[in-house]
């Protein structure tokens, strides 16, 4: 700091009072503390072995009770890694990102009911399975109209069933290679198979379709008493571990516990624990020493793929177009009415609706989509989801262009309502005249960057089942993990593709209709 002229130079003992001393004194200690806790704090063990898991999938794979992880896959790791003298560690991420966290390298191997698939094999390497399951058809007591599988076709659009199922299982696909166009697929991640079960429970889905283990635990549970099983469990499949392909001591050392465990009664010890063990089961041992299956060799070239990627992902950004168009201009309109009610209405209407504002942009856009969704129809009010994605959107951002509208208002000089009025306008008049086209051209620039905002937000309806590109993308990938990269990529470009020539259009509205102060 410089001296000026008159003023008492610093010295030692000004330093000691100075602000800006103690202020630097207290950044250097933090500094010194932080580079202590990275040098000395503990590293996590060399034996500690990482595991990619779900914890909000649901039981009976994971379950989380008073701060302890049980579950009959919970149970399978801890025994695993005590065979390796090792100390497991669960690391919690959604479903369909776990294999993206194993090929990063942030855990060693991936436990959470994934089925065996070619695709999957020829990114990682499976053990031998340690689980057999089926797909079970799970629908609500008091339907009449599902009564076995072959129920679930309809013989016209108007009568489809609507079946619910996990994003990228197995049920996903047999539904769609079964039965086609002709029942409606509907497929979500983020809820979990109790999420699922309660859409069937509440009638927005017809049937679901749930892997056994998590059928016959929830089908138990008082909650979900209003549905059963119907038709018997088909399409036996396996349960593998999944784990990097150059981590084959790991992979040696799995197998070998898992033959083990199967030879010596662990693992039916295990499952009756919790319900699951079965004739099924036998084929374990059957299947230990011999695998993996033999890879069939893709029965599409690459480019024909590629075609077959970018016919899905069009598919899943016209949808996102749809989306958009229809929520922006609710948005805007219900923004607009808000920002004229705060201004121009009573007293009450004005702190009523500044409580909505504040509500609204004080909770995230999923939680909203899922109260209108999910929480709805618990008191009766049914709301499909495609209606629910779209005034969701509209709901959040109105909120948003509400205070956009009410700043340009603010903007507009009192003088043009005073003006208007002294000519003999009522109120009314004057904002529909004067007031809010001016307003209106103020705002231009934030409403149009907040369409480009909303564009992509879409992305968050697919938790509803609206398979715009996100979701489209969401379920490629999951299904496609070698082509994640391929992927991304033209998901991406659509969504560059789409959103820049609405930055264009936005640009070239801020020139022409924004006023010059």
């Amino acid at each position: 700091m410089k001296n000026t002229a008159g003023s008492r130079p610093w010295g030692w003992p000004g330093t000691f009072r100075h602000p800006w001393f103690w202020g630097q004194l207290a950044i250097n200690i933090l500094m010194v503390v932080a580079l202590l806790v990275l040098l000395f704090c503990p590293k996590k063990a060399e034996n500690t072995l990482t595991v990619g898991c779900d914890m909000g999938g649901g039981a009976p794979y994971y379950i989380e009770e008073d701060g302890t992880i049980k579950g009959f896959e919970a149970r399978l790791v801890r025994y695993l890694a005590a065979k390796q003298n090792a100390k497991e560690e669960f690391v919690n991420a959604a479903w369909d990102n776990l294999l993206p966290l194993l090929k990063r390298g942030n855990v060693r191997m991936v436990v959470n009911g994934f089925e065996w698939s070619a695709d999957r094999e020829r990114e990682f390497a499976s053990t031998i399975p340690y689980y057999v399951y089926r797909l079970q058809l799970i629908v609500r007591k008091n339907d009449a109209s599902i009564r076995t599988w072959k129920d679930l076709r309809s013989t016209s659009d108007r009568s489809k069933k609507k079946v619910g199922v996990l994003r990228g299982t197995k049920a996903e696909a047999y539904l769609h290679d079964t039965y086609g166009g002709d029942i409606e697929v509907v497929p979500l991640a983020e809820e979990g198979s109790t999420g699922v079960m309660e859409l069937v429970k509440n009638g927005q889905l017809d049937a679901t379709v749930q892997d056994t283990p998590a059928a016959h635990f929830y089908l138990k549970v008082p909650e979900f008493e209003d549905l059963e099983a119907r038709d018997v469990p088909i399409e036996p499949d396996f349960y593998v571990i999944y784990v990097n392909k150059d981590d084959s001591q790991l992979l040696q050392n799995l197998n070998e516990s898992l033959r083990e465990a199967i030879r010596d009664g662990v693992l039916e010890r295990f499952y009756k624990e919790y319900g699951l063990w079965n004739a099924d089961q036998e084929d374990l041992a059957k299947t230990a020493f011999d695998w993996p299956p033999e890879i069939p060799a893709p029965h599409l070239g690459w480019w024909k793929r590629t075609l077959g990627y970018a016919k899905l992902l069009m598919q899943g950004a016209g949808m996102t177009v749809v989306l958009s168009l229809l929520s922006m201009p609710f948005a805007m309109l219900t923004g607009l009415t808000i920002a004229v009610g705060r201004l121009y209405g009573p007293r009450w209407l004005e702190r009523l609706l500044r409580g909505y504002v504040e509500l609204i942009r004080g909770t995230p856009l999923l939680l909203q989509i899922y109260v209108i969704y999910f929480l709805l129809p618990e008191i009766g009010v049914m709301v499909p989801a495609f209606i629910a994605a779209v005034a969701g959107l509209a709901i959040n951002y109105s909120a948003y262009e509400a205070e956009n509208y009410r700043a340009g208002f603010l903007a507009i000089p009192s003088g043009q309502m005073e003006a208007a009025l002294a000519l003999g306008m009522s109120k009314g008049t004057a904002l529909r005249l004067v007031i809010i086209p001016q307003a209106v051209r103020v705002v231009i620039p934030t409403v149009t960057n907040d369409f480009i905002s909303l564009f992509k937000d879409t992305s968050i309806c697919s938790v509803v089942a609206v398979s715009e590109l996100t979701g489209q993308y969401s379920r490629l990938a999951v299904n496609n993990p070698g082509q994640i990269l391929l992927l991304g990529g033209m998901t991406a470009l659509l969504y560059l593709l789409m959103s820049y020539p609405l930055a264009l259009v936005a640009r070239r509205l801020e020139t022409q209709y924004t006023p010059v102060v």
